[in-house]
Order: structure tokens, then sequence, then C-alpha cells
């Protein structure tokens, strides 16, 4: 019975950090309805960026978030202002080419800019594991966990209770009424991606320090992909969901169904469940069903 609660416990801290990352995945289609295959790799530059700030310039963590946080920004920025404007009103599938284009792109030259970076970051907590009641756990999974929680609950506030919020949902369900109605289309999507690089840096910074990092990163957003999926892909409380539920199903599964078909079946676990919730629910467990006049 232990060993399921450790189980349980080391999933949904980890299913914390997949909500973090996912809660980027959903602000950028609950805007543009584009979906970002890059951000993987924006994750894994974000990361990046915190651990020259560390080991390079030699900053603090606090400032090297900052610094990363102004880097992301810049990013963000440029592939809106430069990109993406110039792709308004043409077919999605181009959206997305250029998306899986900037993911190509950012492997690359991270690999080159990077080189010699040690990609270490650590949190300023104890390193011994916390004893709860029999069942230890990695301190700084714990604190990783509430720092994810506490940004998917001001994200959450954001879209719910401020006026930029509730223009990013009005430019979601109807881009051209809510231009109609004097909402600045170009700065809130370019908002829109700013936060999603500002979530790129707590993501990355809390993955590498929890799970380890460096380039393998760019894995992660397919490996979330299926989550914001089986969540609805324009519902931030789907995605919580989504993602305590892939991580305690991934984590449950590593200990007890491993063991008996072979290593790597936690892996493809979170497809087989997408595959069950498609046939049940299209559109994703909180997703809203589009109806369309014809």
């Amino acid at each position: 019975m232990a060993f399921l609660i450790a189980l349980l416990v080391d999933g949904a801290l980890t299913g914390a950090l997949y909500a973090l990352v996912a809660l980027a995945f959903v602000v950028v289609y609950k805007a543009s309805r584009l979906i970002n295959f890059a951000l993987g790799e924006w994750i894994m530059l974000a990361a990046r960026l915190v651990a020259a700030g560390l080991h390079v310039l030699g900053l603090g963590l606090g400032i090297a978030l900052g610094f990363a946080l102004v880097g992301m920004t810049a990013v963000a920025v440029a592939f809106n202002g430069v990109v993406l404007r110039r792709l308004v009103g043409q077919p999605v599938i181009s959206l997305i080419m250029v998306t899986i284009g900037l993911s190509i792109f950012l492997r690359g030259a991270a690999a080159v800019v990077f080189a010699g970076v040690p990609g270490r970051i650590a949190l300023p907590v104890p390193r011994d594991a916390l004893d709860l009641h029999g069942v230890l756990v990695a301190p700084d999974k714990v604190v990783a966990a509430a720092i994810a929680a506490v940004v998917i609950a001001a994200v959450a506030w954001f879209f719910h209770g401020s006026r930029a919020g509730i223009a990013l949902r009005a430019i979601s369900d109807d881009q051209q009424l809510a231009m109609a109605m004097g909402i600045d289309l170009p700065r809130y999507l370019a908002l829109t991606w700013i936060i999603a690089g500002g979530l790129a840096v707590v993501a990355g910074t809390l993955w590498t320090a929890a799970a380890a990092g460096g380039f393998g990163m760019v894995l992660v957003g397919l490996k979330i992909f299926p989550i914001v999926i089986i969540g609805g892909l324009d519902s931030i409380p789907g995605a919580l969901v989504g993602a305590l539920l892939i991580g305690v199903l991934e984590s449950v599964a590593a200990g007890y169904l491993d063991p008996l078909v072979g290593g790597g079946f936690s892996t493809v676990a979170s497809y087989l469940v997408l595959l069950a919730v498609l046939f049940v629910r299209p559109h994703g467990l909180f997703g809203r069903i589009t109806v369309e006049r014809i």
C-alpha cells in the first residue's frame, strides 16, 4: 500500500509540472486557435537562458529568471511581429508548419549558442528527502509543484478576472467580432505569446530543477500534447485535470506494468488514454463543442 501511495504522490507532483507546460499550449490556442508545436523548444531555450544567467553571467537565480523572461519576451515579440502577423488569414496548416520550422531552428541554434553551458538549475531547497507518513518525497518536486500551482492559479485568474483576459477570451470566441468591438488584435496576440514565453521560463526552470533538463527537453512538448487533447485544447481546467490524470497514470504504470510488460509502457500510456477519450469525446473532457451554421 505504501508503494502505491508513493507512486500516486510522485505522479501528482509530476502532473503539476505537466499542467504548467500544458497551460502554455492552452493559452496560445485559446487566443489564436494555433497549436504551438515548438513549445518543447521554447521550454528548452528558456531553461538554457536561465542556466546561462547562472553559470555564464554569474547572476543569482531571481535575476537569472528575469534575464530569461526578457529574452523570451524578445523571442515572442519578434516571432509574433515578424512571422505570425504576415500569416494572418492564411490556412491553418501554414501556421502549423511555421511553428514546426521554428522548433527546428531553435533546436539547432540553441545547440550552437549554448554549447558548453552547464544546464543544471538548482532550487534553494534542502536536498534531504521529506518523510510524509512513511512516503519519501523529493523536496524540489514539492516546491516545483507548489510554484506550478500558484502560476496556474494566477493565469486562470488573469483570463477570468482581468480586462486583458476578457479581451483574449473575446478574441478566442470570434476574432472578427472582437476587432469590430475595438480590440487591438495584434497587440493581444503578442501578449499571448509573451505569456507563453513567461510560462516557458517557469516550466523550464522547474522541470530542470526537479526532473533534469538539457537539450532533450525539446521532447516535453510532444509528451504534453496528449494531455491538452484529453483535457480540451481551449480549457484551462481541462489541462489541469488531464495533466494530473496522466501524471498519476504514468507513475502507476511505471511501478506496476513496466516490470511485467517491459520498460517503456508508461511512456505510451498517455496515448492509449488519448485514443480512448477521442472515441468518446472528440473535443476532450472539458473542451467546447463548436457549432456552426451551414
